[in-house]
């Protein structure tokens, strides 16, 4: 073993990606998961209006608010913030890394060699926030950091494209 190789290295065993996306990504997310929310607020304010016309029981109406009030604790402010802090990635001179989901956490290692053209985008609301997603293609998917800030985008994409092109190289 090496003196610059840690025993984790050595057994082969890879440390989790450190490198955290924009905090702003959890004010984006809260913003859209609100927007979804109201869509989900149909159902008791359905049910509220047919109650004025068919006499259902108003349990119901309770029942239906009370889920709604759980979802959007669920949805809108828990979810988004576990969401941000699982997701993580490393870009390696060989491969990029990333980690994330809420329950089941998922890790997905993307070789260089596989990188067939690496994209930033902006939707409306990154772009009020001054973020942007990088998408990696590979032949068989895409893959996606969801919200870094404009520079740390840029600089992603152009370091991903140059080792890319070196390991493509080195075929």
């Amino acid at each position: 073993m090496s003196q610059t190789m840690s025993n984790q290295e050595y057994l082969g065993i890879r440390p989790a990606p450190s490198q955290a996306i924009a905090i702003q990504a959890l004010t984006v997310w809260r913003i859209r998961t609100s927007i979804e929310a109201l869509f989900v607020a149909i159902l008791p304010i359905g049910y509220g209006i047919m109650m004025l016309y068919v006499p259902f029981p108003s349990w119901m109406l309770y029942v239906l608010i009370g889920a709604f009030v759980i979802f959007v604790i669920i949805h809108v402010i828990v979810a988004p913030f576990l969401r941000w802090k699982r997701f993580k990635y490393d870009v390696y001179d060989e491969e990029i890394e990333l980690q994330y989901g809420v329950i089941i956490v998922k890790r997905t290692l993307i070789p260089m060699i596989r990188v067939q053209h690496v994209d930033t985008e902006q939707g409306p609301l990154l772009r009020k926030f001054q973020l942007a997603a990088v998408t990696v293609s590979t032949a068989a998917t895409t893959h996606r950091i969801p919200a870094l800030t404009l520079d740390v985008a840029d600089e992603l994409r152009n370091r991903i494209v140059k080792l890319a092109a070196v390991a493509d190289d080195d075929e």
